[in-house]
């Protein structure tokens, strides 16, 4: 396997080196060039083909295989990146299982193995982007004099802010944190994409003219009145907030922490370690559940179990992350109701309680059970509504919600893909091109992919 390093992009270098997420290697390392010409001719290049339809953003999966086939890695990078500008953490993050490849017409052949798409994608776009030649890809129209804000800057919002941009959009980021990316630079697991890959991709969507403003929160640093008199539209892409709770007897204390807190921890604490944990268990059933199982055993921790309430069949996460959690030595403990976190001496943690009466010895419990949502920001913009599940109510085709200057997209929306919320960002700035007058291109890249 190729042993290149991926360009880091700015502000990686002021990453602490010794991130626990640097002990989890790349599950999929990316391929050298031999690999991925050999891998790239085994595709039929399907006329029909039913991983584009399978793709949310619509990439022309034949057309960039085929380019890497004959040696035109740029061109192959080109045709990624116009439908799907995230195209190189989606590569690396998307479920192809239950997409692309999943959809590839080998699996029907059973003795071949389906194209590794998501490889050859990642091969691809990281290929152009390690020689510095991704900002000439994309060529920008010239300034329109309108402006956009966008709030967040995950990726659905840097979807929006980069297709804007080529479009001759003045757009300016703004993210609450200080380091930008989202989930893609919090949340993902390690094993999948570090730190430093999603900073890189911020860099690339930067270099297209995007402004990305880093520690300032809408709502109390600039507030939402602001942003709609200085901006000729909005695009709302909070994400989520933290980590929802059981609220049961035990649960305030150390050695009980969220999903996306422990991810984030071990994706960017300096000096964050295990010491100590030997059991751990992770209560919940969805993807993120399954990424902090697999991270505690890969790190080493003995005894890893997925507690959840129902049986196995009615898990969300996907089944071929579960089975491939077994396969690190993760136990999933079914039926099982948690009723009250068990502690000792000083308030250690030493069990988790369930509803039967069952203790699961435990030193450490991640809550893999959901998120808070941002309804409170959304609402401050007048005309914005939210449904019964705090999700930003918008027309499905636009992105736009009750107030026309203001757009939405992601994670706020209900989506839990990477490449769902590149789709919707890219819908959402061709209808904010449309409300502000901003004729899009006939070869823009925005036209790429689906519309």
């Amino acid at each position: 396997m190729s042993a290149r390093a991926f360009a880091p992009g700015a502000g990686a270098a002021a990453l602490p080196a010794d991130r626990l997420e640097n002990k989890l290697l790349d599950l999929k390392p990316t391929y050298a060039e031999g690999e991925a010409i050999a891998e790239a001719n085994r595709c039929l290049y399907c006329h029909d083909a039913p991983c584009v339809t399978a793709c949310p953003t619509g990439i022309d999966i034949p057309g960039f295989i085929r380019k890497i086939a004959t040696g035109n890695v740029r061109g192959s990078a080109r045709r990624i990146l116009s439908a799907n500008l995230l195209g190189y953490s989606c590569a690396r993050v998307c479920p192809v299982e239950v997409l692309c490849v999943g959809a590839c017409v080998y699996n029907d052949w059973h003795r071949t193995p389906p194209i590794q798409i998501g490889r050859l994608q990642r091969y691809a776009v990281e290929t152009v982007l390690d020689r510095g030649a991704a900002t000439t890809l994309l060529t920008a129209a010239k300034p329109t004099g309108k402006k956009v804000a966008c709030v967040g800057a995950g990726p659905a919002s840097l979807a929006a802010a980069g297709y804007l941009a080529l479009e001759g959009v003045a757009v300016t980021v703004f993210e609450r944190r200080a380091i930008a990316g989202g989930l893609n630079t919090t949340g993902v697991a390690p094993y999948k994409m570090h730190v430093s890959g999603s900073l890189a991709e911020v860099e690339f969507i930067r270099s297209l003219g995007v402004t990305i403003a880093t520690g300032v929160e809408v709502g109390k640093d600039r507030t939402p009145a602001d942003l709609l008199r200085e901006f000729d539209a909005v695009f709302l892409g909070p994400g989520l907030g933290g980590d929802a709770r059981l609220g049961i007897p035990g649960e305030d204390g150390a050695g009980v922490i969220g999903a996306t807190a422990w991810i984030e921890r071990l994706k960017l604490e300096p000096g964050f370690a295990l010491a100590g944990v030997t059991r751990a268990l992770v209560i919940g059933g969805g993807n993120t559940a399954i990424d902090a199982a697999r991270e505690m055993a890969r790190l080493g921790v003995a005894d890893v179990g997925i507690v959840y309430r129902r049986s196995a069949a009615g898990m969300p996460g996907y089944a071929h992350e579960m089975e491939a959690a077994r396969k690190e030595g993760v136990r999933l403990i079914e039926r099982a109701v948690p009723a009250e976190f068990v502690r000792g001496a000083g308030g250690k943690l030493t069990a988790l309680r369930l509803a039967d009466g069952r203790e699961l010895g435990a030193d450490i419990v991640v809550l893999g059970i959901g998120q808070a949502k941002l309804a409170a920001l959304a609402t401050q913009f007048p005309g914005v509504a939210v449904d019964a599940k705090g999700l930003i109510v918008v027309d499905e085709a636009t992105g736009r919600t009750g107030n026309r200057k203001v757009f939405a997209a992601g994670d706020a929306l209900g989506g839990e893909l990477v490449v769902t919320a590149v789709q919707e960002g890219k819908r959402a700035a061709r209808a904010i091109c449309a409300v502000l007058g901003v004729a899009v291109r006939a070869d823009a890249p925005m036209r790429a992919g689906h519309v």
